[in-house]
């Protein structure tokens, strides 16, 4: 069930990621609800000027690129936020902010997850679907933990969900081992870049359709980052957040947008500084999706 890649997109995600991450060193942070006006000048900024230097697979890094890290680092939303942009059906990765330390996945799991135990389960068993669309719209970690364990041992569930991941275009990240009865994956380290490119691939898969539709239809607590965007002709997510380690909770999310023309773009943002509360969390993720949405235009997009 792999996804069908877009011609001229497959380029090395490594390389792309440290050219824009070239342009993007953090500026200060900012709890503001709007972002600041991004600075318009017709003279090249030394971000679009650097880039034509810089090559990945013997091509430019994009301009839309250069402009969109540039834009990003003027917005100061700080050292502990992070985006990653890849076009639907393709690979190329345009990383902005702060990727790393990569943190765990959280609920956004709960996506291959939902996907695996529909693959697992017969065409008409009604209460998988049931609990699919509990685990995705509201989610439902008792719903989640029951989707785990439809998947047979938690040696087996790690292995069908780590399937669904390399179909989604994921290549390299490792699904948690289950060490405890009540766990569903969610401690899986998930970078950024392995969650938006499993992203892209998401739709593409021909089992993925009403996951993706769930996705689109999320209760109240998931309405916030991308959700908030409003140029798009429909955007659908799945967030995930939890505490950190070093105090203060993670907030996380995966999405997709889908333009006007029907391209889509693939998105996984994160922020993260210590003693960051939830709802700080998705109030800066809730800037980042405005900024968004003010270079719509920018975005790398793709079809299946």
């Amino acid at each position: 069930m792999k996804f069908l890649e877009s011609a001229g997109v497959g380029r090395t995600v490594a390389t792309i990621a440290a050219t824009v991450a070239l342009a993007t060193t953090a500026g200060c942070s900012s709890t503001a609800d709007e972002p600041a006006p991004i600075a318009q000048s017709t003279a090249p900024t030394p971000v679009a000027a650097a880039s034509s230097s810089l090559r990945l697979d013997d091509q430019p890094v994009t301009p839309a690129a250069a402009k969109l890290a540039n834009g990003f680092r003027r917005q100061g939303f700080g050292p502990g936020v992070g985006v990653v942009l890849v076009p639907v059906g393709g690979s190329a990765t345009i990383a902005l902010g702060s990727q790393t330390p990569a943190r765990v996945a959280w609920s956004t799991i709960k996506v291959p997850l939902a996907i695996a135990a529909h693959r697992n389960a017969a065409d008409d068993d009604a209460e998988i679907g049931e609990l699919v669309e509990s685990a995705i719209i509201n989610s439902d970690n008792s719903a989640a933990l029951r989707l785990r364990k439809s998947l047979g041992s938690p040696t087996e569930a790690r292995k069908k969900v780590t399937a669904v991941l390399r179909d989604g275009g994921d290549d390299t990240t490792e699904v948690v081992t289950i060490t405890q009865p009540d766990e569903t994956f969610g401690l899986t380290v998930w970078p950024l870049t392995g969650s938006a490119q499993f992203t892209a691939g998401l739709p593409c898969l021909a089992d993925s359709a009403q996951v993706v539709r769930y996705m689109g239809q999320v209760a109240g607590v998931q309405q916030w980052g991308v959700e908030v965007m409003r140029g798009p002709k429909s955007t659908a997510v799945k967030g995930g957040w939890g505490p950190s380690d070093d105090g203060g909770e993670e907030v996380r999310q995966i999405g997709l947008i889908t333009h006007a023309d029907g391209q889509r773009t693939a998105v996984a943002m994160s922020s993260y500084v210590t003693g960051q509360t939830m709802g700080e969390g998705t109030a800066t993720l809730d800037r980042v999706a405005r900024w968004l949405n003010q270079n719509l235009a920018l975005l790398p997009r793709g079809r299946c």
